[in-house]
């Protein structure tokens, strides 16, 4: 008799092996595409990492895989994909580590992930998978480029920049918090360099109002506006006293101008050095020479003391005449705003921390306080005092008339800023699609032609970087660094690379036509696919990958390029599958077997010392990760998959249990049982 018991390491495989023959999940094209409706179901790919997936990784993937598939059911076209983001930093330190170019290490690692996810059975077209670092896919990234270069919202400036030294590269501000790299906790300092940049900030206004018409959680589209932060307010001109010279604030409260009574300069704006006297010029120089190696993060800390010093010099206070005492403090930053502040200590708390503190004037402006302004500042609604032609008006009504008089009287005028800023676009880094950028000798630079694209890495033996932040590609041969024109002018390539974020902000085009080498897209076929419409991935992409994508997606459509002016109309965000750790009072981790639970308290078993156990994100530093493979010989795809959706709603964080993964092998048991015996 023929054994019919459930045997998922049997049946699985041979099913995956007819899908992957009789290319069941391949995505219709040409006449097939007029006949049906569509429906894009996109997950957010990965870095193809050497501890490969484990079981945390395909909750996401499984719930697209669902959608998916019910759609195809229902009778739409599914496009449904996956490639791998194999560009930049994660890629790179794993080279280093291994000793292993990057190219190989990747090529593995891509493998290895590649055979898991198809052990999963997700139901993706893989003749459409993408490669960020494979040269026909960054040629179109190089192509993009210049479409942003030829708008002039790619440019090169000196700019304060956050270097890590353990890296040997600039970071964006998205990937700093608290002084450090948010991928790894290396320590991050500032230096001026000069970078490439790409114009975000002239789209932020549109980033800001589209944002509300997007079927996004509404928590991820409120950090978004946080990040791009919209502030309406007046630049406002004050005179230097004793010299020809002057300057511009920006604030958001014009009505308090009569309450300014010091300004404050961030360390870096150029202004200090013409204007400091020469009494106060060795102790300025000491504080810059500190505060300029501090992040931008670790400045305007809220709980960071707050530090300055005074510059010697004065400006005038349009408003009223009275000279004010000019201090420089790394609280203000040179990237936001004008990089100038006017002090209002009577209505601000931290201008007022800074005033108490070296003494300077506090005076009333606006009404309503229960404590006098020198004791504590009031930051609430009221009525003006003290403010000559606004006094008894509301906040509201004197910023309006405030701003007038600012405009007759050519002292200042309406302005509208934003948080963000430009996007740090290079990296001293190998690993990363090259500029397609030409530095001739008399100072000027040069695009590519589209038809010399792609530009591609040299394969360089010396790829780690250099701690004085020379980019590896500097060490490329000269038969690749070294260009001679048609005309005979030389010249030598870029040799800064792209971030890891380049390729990510295009990639749900290429799946449209990936195999295009003509073209990043056939037109009529990204008019079908576009916009995607529904795209899962983790929140902590808000503010990096999904702000980028969006920017360059508007910049495509306004070159006529894409049809949609959003790439991701709906979008979810999955919980994360935790597990729990097990650590002692030194710090030391231990494997779930090597734990065990005794009245109430868990110990390790072969010396019974106490451990403390959590919830925490599966790492193989906390030695808490549950191997994918593994799950899959034990209890075979469709186990895991299911356990994956029972654990709870998509959204929510949940924990690993392998009990909860025994009762769903048992209810497949007795499922497959229902169908083999019958009724």
């Amino acid at each position: 008799m023929p054994n019919y018991s459930y045997d998922p390491n049997a049946i699985e495989p041979k099913w995956q092996a007819i899908w992957e023959e009789r290319k069941t999940f391949q995505t219709p094209t040409g006449a097939q595409l007029a006949e049906r409706p569509k429906s894009y179901v996109l997950d957010m790919f990965p870095y193809p990492s050497g501890e490969g997936l484990h079981v945390g990784h395909p909750k996401s993937y499984t719930a697209s895989d669902v959608i998916a598939r019910m759609r195809r059911m229902q009778g739409y076209n599914v496009l449904h994909v996956m490639g791998w983001d194999a560009f930049g930093l994660p890629a790179e330190r794993a080279a280093v580590r291994e000793n292993i170019h990057p190219a190989l290490i990747t090529k593995r690692n891509i493998d290895n992930i590649r055979r898991q996810m198809k052990r999963v059975g997700l139901s993706y077209d893989w003749d459409r998978e993408i490669n960020t670092s494979d040269p026909t896919y960054y040629k179109w990234t190089q192509w993009i480029f210049l479409k942003l270069f030829d708008q002039g919202l790619a440019y090169l400036a000196d700019v304060p920049v956050n270097w890590c030294p353990a890296l040997g590269t600039v970071l964006s501000n998205e990937e700093v918090q608290d002084g450090r790299y948010v991928e790894t906790g290396d320590i991050v300092e500032r230096r001026l360099m000069r970078q490439w940049m790409l114009k975000i900030t002239a789209y932020a206004e549109r980033l800001l109002t589209d944002v509300d018409d997007l079927d996004w959680p509404e928590g991820l589209k409120q950090m978004q506006r946080n990040w791009i932060g919209k502030s309406e307010g007046a630049n406002i001109t004050f005179r230097v006293q004793g010299h020809d010279l002057s300057f511009t604030v920006f604030t958001t409260r014009p009505d308090t101008l009569f309450g300014a009574t010091y300004c404050v300069f961030a360390p870096e704006h150029p202004l200090v050095k013409q204007i400091v006297t020469e009494a106060h010029k060795e102790a300025v120089g000491q504080y810059l020479e500190t505060s300029t190696n501090k992040s931008e993060m670790q400045r305007t800390a809220l709980n960071k003391e707050k530090t300055g010093v005074f510059t010697g010099a004065y400006a005038i206070n349009p408003a009223n005449q009275d000279p004010i005492p000019i201090w420089v403090a790394d609280y203000v930053l040179l990237s936001y705003g004008t990089g100038i502040i006017m002090a209002v200590p009577g209505h601000d708390e931290r201008d007022h921390e800074f005033a108490k503190k070296y003494g300077l004037p506090i005076r009333e402006v606006i009404a309503g306080g229960e404590k006098p302004v020198d004791e504590e500042a009031y930051v609430g609604e009221g009525f003006c005092v003290n403010s000559g032609f606004l006094n008894g008006l509301a906040v509201a009504e004197a910023k309006e008339k405030m701003t007038t008089w600012l405009e007759q009287t050519n002292n200042g005028q309406r302005e509208i800023q934003y948080s963000l800023r430009d996007w740090l676009f290079s990296r001293q880094r190998y690993w990363g699609e090259p500029f397609p950028i030409i530095h001739l000798e008399d100072g000027t630079m040069m695009r590519l032609p589209d038809g010399q694209l792609p530009v591609e890495l040299p394969p360089i033996a010396e790829f780690k970087p250099t701690p004085d932040g020379a980019p590896p590609l500097a060490r490329a041969g000269d038969d690749w660094l070294m260009v001679t024109l048609p005309d005979g002018r030389t010249g030598i390539r870029e040799t800064n690379t792209m971030p890891q974020w380049a390729g990510s902000c295009w990639y749900y085009l290429r799946y449209i036509d990936p195999h295009n080498s003509q073209a990043p897209w056939q037109p009529e076929a990204e008019k079908y696919w576009m916009p995607v419409d529904l795209y899962i991935g983790g929140v902590e992409h808000a503010v990096l990958h999904l702000l980028y994508a969006r920017f360059w997606h508007k910049v495509l459509y306004d070159c006529g390029l894409v049809s949609t002016p959003e790439p991701f109309q709906r979008l979810f965000n999955q919980g994360m599958i935790l597990a729990y750790s097990y650590q002692d009072e030194a710090g030391k981790f231990y494997y779930p077997h090597q734990v065990e639970e005794k009245n109430g308290a868990w110990v390790v078993k072969d010396t019974g010392k106490p451990v403390h156990t959590q919830l925490d994100k599966m790492s193989k530093s906390r030695l808490n990760v549950a191997s994918l493979d593994n799950i899959i010989d034990d209890y075979g795809a469709d186990s895991l998959r299911l356990y994956e959706l029972f654990i709870g709603p998509l959204s929510a964080t949940g924990p690993w249990q392998t009990s909860g993964i025994d009762g769903i092998y048992r209810f497949l048991n007795k499922l497959w049982r229902l169908v083999i015996d019958g009724p």
